[in-house]
């Protein structure tokens, strides 16, 4: 295709010559980002190794820039693709700093003697990550999360064409996962350097990546945009889901609904009853939700969440087909409680839901 950068054709997988993963064929652009996703022991890991060298290909090709993996010297590779894998590094009486400038080893001489301007792309490469406070502290004396900035950082000094890593937000906090992230897209944007990634966080593989490899089993499952991976049915698929669901609106891993006749009906619009389902939730109460629009918020999580939705098309006044299932559900139930719900010309019946409740003596006010 137009702009191909880096080509798997009929790649094959694995370990001691038995295949893992077969016919693996895809392009990937100049400055992409591709996201591996898929369940634990799938062959994320296998298939980064494979393009990087560290384990021997069975059969197929990779091609980066229209040059051969297998035709490449390991110099000449080092120079266009970077790796951070999950396994730790433990350089002996090394600073953080000693560990980034071997990014710089494939420029060198065969002494590895660094210029002044290897030293300059080492304090950039540090500053990069935000970590030019370790650069004097011992590599193995820092935590997992600045040692994973640290092997980032040494990717970035390559000055590589493409960078490889392996599950990098494994063990970085939240505020460290969103940092380097946007480091990554931040270089795929700026300087065009492909990246490919292994993430277990499927939320943020959906906000980062161009394209979305799914891996299960000993195939590929699906390759496309995160809009045509992201969907409910495909993610329960993939990860083998019977026991909660995936929720595309928001991206998240929702827990099982609680099971039995609805005890609470919540009215809500505009994302104020979410609190309270999840609530509920939490509480193992199930319960009843509506009268909702089926383009609200509230209606996107209720329908994973709720025992029991009573929903309205958009844009549309309460009709009396909803109206009824909703008194209906009230009169099950021990208890309504009003989130708060936005009440205009469309929805007014709402208010008549909250009168007759209050007059039963079932309302309860958020």
């Amino acid at each position: 295709m137009a702009g191909s950068y880096f080509q798997l054709d009929h790649l094959a997988v694995g370990y001691r010559g038995r295949p893992l993963i077969e016919d693996i064929s895809l392009s990937i652009e100049k400055g992409e980002i591709v996201a591996l996703i898929g369940p634990n022991g799938a062959g994320k890991s296998t298939i980064l190794k494979t393009i990087t060298r560290h384990l021997a290909m069975i059969d197929g090709n990779v091609s980066i820039n229209d040059q051969k993996l297998s035709e490449l010297s390991y110099r000449s590779l080092s120079t266009q693709v970077a790796v951070v894998l999950t396994e730790q590094m433990k350089p002996e009486l090394m600073t953080c700093r000693d560990v980034v400038a071997t990014g710089r080893y494939p420029y060198t001489g065969k002494l590895g003697i660094l210029s002044r301007e290897d030293e300059v792309k080492v304090d950039e490469a540090m500053e990069a990550v935000h970590a030019k406070e370790l650069e004097s502290r011992e590599f193995n004396a820092i935590s997992d999360g600045q040692r994973q900035r640290i092997l980032l950082a040494r990717a970035i000094c390559q000055e590589p064409d493409t960078i490889v890593l392996d599950e990098p937000t494994s063990f970085l906090d939240v505020r460290y996962k969103l940092e380097l992230l946007s480091i990554l897209r931040k270089m795929a944007k700026e300087k065009q350097i492909t990246v490919i990634l292994s993430l277990h966080e499927i939320d943020l593989a959906e906000k980062l990546a161009d394209k979305v490899l799914c891996v299960k089993g000993d195939r590929i499952f699906q390759y496309g945009v995160p809009e045509e991976i992201f969907q409910e049915e495909t993610i329960r698929e993939l990860y083998g889901i019977d026991n909660g669901y995936f929720d595309p609106c928001f991206g998240s891993i929702e827990l099982p609904r609680p099971q039995g006749e609805p005890e609470v009906f919540v009215i809500s619009s505009c994302g104020k009853g979410i609190p309270v389902y999840r609530r509920l939730q939490k509480e193992d109460i199930p319960f009843g939700a509506g009268i909702l629009y089926t383009n609200d918020i509230d209606y996107q999580l209720a329908r994973l969440l709720a025992s029991e939705v009573v929903a309205e098309k958009p844009f549309c006044e309460i009709g009396d087909d909803a109206y009824e299932k909703a008194v209906n559900l009230i009169q099950r139930c021990r208890r309504v409680v009003d989130a708060g719900a936005e009440i205009g010309s469309c929805n007014r019946r709402l208010k008549e839901l909250l009168t007759d409740a209050e007059r039963q003596g079932k309302l309860y006010r958020v």
